[in-house]
């Protein structure tokens, strides 16, 4: 039986990992209600369900084995937990961070990607002394 995940980091198209995703069934973007908070981890985002921002990500109708994949790539139940999440396509898992995140920055806009991309143009565009 196929279930519905809600991605908003790497795993969203272009991210690093969305070739995991790239025999599922892509539903949509969505934006979810502002209750959560996304922090930024390094390379990946986290997401906490305490705030007030809203997170932008993609839903996808995934196999069992393709949400064990993505269990495993999260580290559930250690790193990240899963719980259902309300979208235009039916109640979706999404994964929530639940480490200790100390000093991480917060992506008011809850945009993974496109905090990426700024992060990568200030990188680039900075020249060496």
């Amino acid at each position: 039986m196929r279930s519905q995940v809600f991605v908003y980091g790497t795993l969203r198209q272009g991210g690093s990992n969305h070739h995991l995703l790239f025999a599922a069934r892509y539903l949509g973007r969505f934006r979810t209600e502002a209750v959560f908070t996304m922090l930024n981890l390094g390379y990946y985002p986290g997401v906490v369900s305490q705030g007030a921002d809203s997170i932008v990500g993609e839903v996808y109708s995934v196999t069992p084995r393709q949400l064990c994949e993505l269990d495993r790539l999260e580290d559930v139940p250690r790193l990240y937990r899963r719980e259902v999440l309300a979208t235009p396509w039916g109640r979706a898992w999404v994964y929530l961070y639940q480490a200790r995140a100390r000093e991480a920055a917060v992506i008011a806009d809850g945009d993974w990607l496109r905090a990426s991309a700024q992060r990568e143009q200030r990188f680039r565009s900075h020249k060496p002394l």
